[in-house]
């Protein structure tokens, strides 16, 4: 078979040459550069080596030592360490050059591309031009490695990341290894592609899967919305022209809350004794 057809694999090849730059390597038809940059190996010819091959930056076919989990044949988890606007994300598979997944392959939106740190579960192909590109596992490769939940996980705290984005809602892969699904209704922001989230489980269905939340509870909710009025009053040196009288609209613009939930941790401020209004506006009170 055809180095061509070994792209994105790993492969056994014996050491045909060796060369200034490193050595030249061959199936017994076809040669292919092994860089010295590419591996910590002392090789000799006749010596037969393991090598992951892929494609450089001229479209070139190159072999390294360095063995991804992540190949043509086999998934794995990778980390986001690029992402160029038209041309898409750059991920880690574990050899030196990062692999593109592209433009035409990620969100529409670009809000919620992924970003440098995130992971994704992946795995490899090759264009018509030999070219590596990667492509995001989908619904049945997820549901293939995944674990059933039970009723016992109703309610639970979860953490996940995305693998799947769209405007009716977002679906997680949970570090339990359970899949989910986040309803539009049930997240304050749509989620990058990718990214990690927090959340709790609202529904446990028949098949093993699962809802998830990421509204906080409504008391972690409170602890959040008090905090967000308190770190603003401290960035006003402590008086605000907000109060329980002030417009929706005024709130919704500067705290992203809405009118009750203002309500809310602004009568628990009062309550704790930290905040007191007078003629429409807030302050904060001095500590004794």
């Amino acid at each position: 078979m055809s180095i061509n057809n070994h792209i994105g694999r790993t492969v056994q090849l014996t050491v045909e040459r060796l060369a200034e730059f490193g050595y030249f390597l061959s199936d017994g038809q076809e040669d292919v550069l092994l860089h010295k940059n590419e591996t910590d190996k002392v090789l000799e010819e006749g010596q037969e080596i393991e090598v992951f091959l892929y494609t450089d930056s001229k479209g070139r076919i190159a072999a390294t030592t360095m063995l991804p989990e992540i190949t043509t044949e086999s998934y794995g988890w990778a980390t986001v360490s690029d992402v160029k606007q038209g041309i898409g994300a750059f991920l880690n598979i574990g050899i030196k050059k990062d692999m593109l997944l592209g433009k035409e392959d990620l969100p529409v939106h670009q809000s919620v591309w992924p970003k440098e740190g995130d992971l994704l579960y992946i795995t490899l192909r090759v264009n018509r031009n030999n070219r590596i590109y990667v492509k995001v596992a989908t619904d049945p490769i997820i549901e293939q490695m995944s674990v059933k939940a039970t009723r016992q996980d109703f309610n639970k705290n979860i953490h996940g990341h995305i693998y799947r984005t769209a405007k009716v809602g977002s679906w997680i892969y949970t570090a339990e290894g359970f899949k989910g699904f986040i309803h539009e209704s049930q997240r304050e922001i749509e989620p990058r592609l990718g990214e990690k989230v927090e959340g709790r489980i609202i529904d446990v269905k028949e098949d093993g899967t699962i809802n998830v939340s990421l509204i906080p509870r409504k008391q972690e909710a409170l602890d959040q919305d008090s905090e967000k009025i308190l770190s603003y009053l401290i960035s006003r040196n402590g008086a605000m022209p907000y109060s329980d009288k002030s417009a929706p609209d005024d709130i919704q613009d500067r705290f992203q809350l809405s009118k009750a939930s203002f309500k809310r941790a602004l009568g628990r401020l009062m309550k704790e004794g930290k905040v007191n209004q007078e003629e429409g506006w807030t302050y904060l009170k001095e500590e004794k």
